[in-house]
């Protein structure tokens, strides 16, 4: 396969726009740390984002960043800390799930992926935080989106649907997020010894409660124990950030309201156990096992986890998100797990073998009249079906 790296938006054109005339199919990618997350694409060539980097905007004092696709996240995050500044969604880093180069993802593969961490449950996805993009469509068109700022969204939301679309509708050259300060302080309450039905009602609790927490997890004891936390037992962590005083109020007023034998994490410990969270890295290790990231309603987190019994698993987004490592079968799990899910739910298989990934439907199939929407979205922007080809869905 051929690579494409393309150094200026007229290029990418140039290269989509040939790639349309001779009805050659792309493989779109920043740094490719997600190339194993969804379906193979058979594609002639591969385009890379890689040569598209830099911050093209930051204005603190506006909370807007703008930056080229493949702007690798670490460089857009140094520069957020150096004013204080965060991109809210916690957007994680799955190389070490994935066996790819850590810290090289591109902040367009981010997006494309509509990626979020534990501080969802507050703050959104990253689709909640793009105000704009520029993008080259299948038929080789250069055309924009959004703006600057919230209220210049007008008509149809496309920053809503190019997130999460994996690059299989346009491929984004430069992106606008909303970015926000970085709060002073966090720490995590610990509630030792609850099993996951118990957990997913203290953390119900804890988010129905007037003491903002901006993450809730449980992990069984031998999860937790990989991650140097939970004293040997199963644990529900709550993050609360803030002002440090708010901080103390809110954890000693969350322990009166569940009681239980409670730990606590400040600072740089807190920071670390939810990065390892936000990461997978409790699931990491085995790389025999297929791994699944199922959303489902949040008190359907533990029952799912019961009906896998086989798999090792843990709750993140207060019970509303699963994943779970199972061991290695011919369909990577997915019919047990879409079994146990039930009709309701997302769930989408993000570790398995190229040949599982070929024969599966990696992500939640579709209803009929969904998908026949989604096929009619895919004409729109991408008409000869060159962009991606088959990433989410077979054939499409």
């Amino acid at each position: 396969m051929n690579e494409l790296r393309p150094d200026s938006v007229a290029a990418l054109q140039e290269a989509v726009a040939t790639a349309a005339s001779e009805h050659t199919a792309l493989e779109i990618l920043g740094a490719g740390t997600k190339r194993g997350v969804g379906r193979p694409v058979d594609a002639v060539h591969r385009l890379s984002l890689g040569a598209l980097r830099g911050i093209t905007l930051y204005e603190a004092e506006e909370l807007v960043l703008s930056a080229s696709a493949g702007t690798a996240l670490v460089e857009i995050e140094q520069s957020l800390a150096q004013k204080g500044q965060q991109l809210a969604f916690e957007p994680p880093d799955w190389s070490s799930l994935l066996g790819t180069p850590p810290g090289t993802q591109t902040i367009g593969g981010i997006v494309a992926a509509n990626l979020a961490g534990p501080r969802r449950l507050t703050a959104g996805a990253a689709r909640d935080h793009l105000l704009g993009f520029q993008a080259v469509s299948g038929r080789g068109e250069l055309f924009k989106a959004g703006g600057r700022v919230v209220k210049n969204v007008t008509g149809f939301d496309l920053s809503k649907l190019l997130a999460g679309s994996f690059g299989t509708l346009a491929v984004m050259s430069e992106v606008t997020l909303k970015v926000l300060p970085r709060p002073e302080a966090a720490a995590t309450l610990l509630l030792l010894g609850q099993d996951a039905a118990t957990a997913a009602g203290s953390m119900a609790a804890a988010l129905g409660s007037s003491n903002e927490i901006s993450g809730a997890a449980w992990l069984p004891a031998g999860l937790a124990g990989r991650l140097g936390v939970g004293e040997g037992a199963a644990m529900t962590a709550l993050r609360f950030e803030g002002l440090t005083e708010s901080i103390a109020y809110r954890v000693t007023a969350l322990t009166e309201l569940i009681p239980g034998a409670a730990a606590r994490l400040d600072g740089a410990a807190s920071d670390a156990f939810w990065r390892s969270v936000r990461d997978v890295e409790p699931l990491a290790a085995d790389r025999s096992r297929d791994v699944w990231r199922v959303s489902v309603a949040p008190l359907e987190g533990a029952r799912l986890i019961q009906a896998l019994p086989e798999a090792e698993a843990y709750l993140d987004w207060a019970g509303g998100l699963v994943w779970l490592a199972l061991p290695a079968s011919a369909d990577g799990g997915a019919a047990r797990v879409r079994q146990a899910k039930g009709p309701a739910g997302h769930a989408t298989l993000i570790r398995s073998g190229v040949d599982i990934r070929r024969q599966v439907a990696v992500f939640e199939p579709e209803p009929e009249a969904l998908a026949a929407l989604s096929r009619r979205i895919k004409a729109s922007f991408d008409p000869l079906g060159i962009l991606n080809p088959g990433r989410m869905v077979q054939g499409v």
